[in-house]
C-alpha cells in the first residue's frame, strides 16, 4: 500500500512538473512575442497565473519538500525510505 501511494504521488509530481515546463515555455514564447509585436498570448498568460500556474508551483516546490524529509526521516530513524 506505501509503495502505490509513494508511486501515485510521484505520477502526480512528474506530471506537475509538465505543467510548469509548459507553462514556462508558454511565458518565454509569449514574452518574445511581444517583443515583436506578435501576440502569443501573454495576457491569457497572466489570467492564468493565480488560479493555475501558481499553484502547480507551490505543489511542485511542497512535494520536492516532503520526498526530502519523508527520505531524510527513513535514513535518521533507520526505517526503509522506499
Amino acid at each position: 500500500m506505501k509503495d502505490l501511494v509513494s508511486r501515485a504521488i510521484s505520477w502526480i509530481l512528474v506530471v506537475d512538473l509538465g505543467v510548469v515546463l509548459a507553462s514556462f515555455a508558454w511565458f518565454l514564447a509569449a514574452v518574445i512575442g511581444r517583443s515583436m509585436n506578435l501576440n502569443l498570448g501573454l495576457e491569457l498568460w497572466y489570467s492564468l497565473w493565480n488560479p493555475l500556474i501558481l499553484p502547480a508551483i507551490s505543489i511542485l516546490m511542497a512535494g520536492a519538500i516532503a520526498s526530502g524529509l519523508i527520505g531524510w526521516l527513513g535514513r535518521r530513524f533507520g526505517a526503509d525510505p522506499s
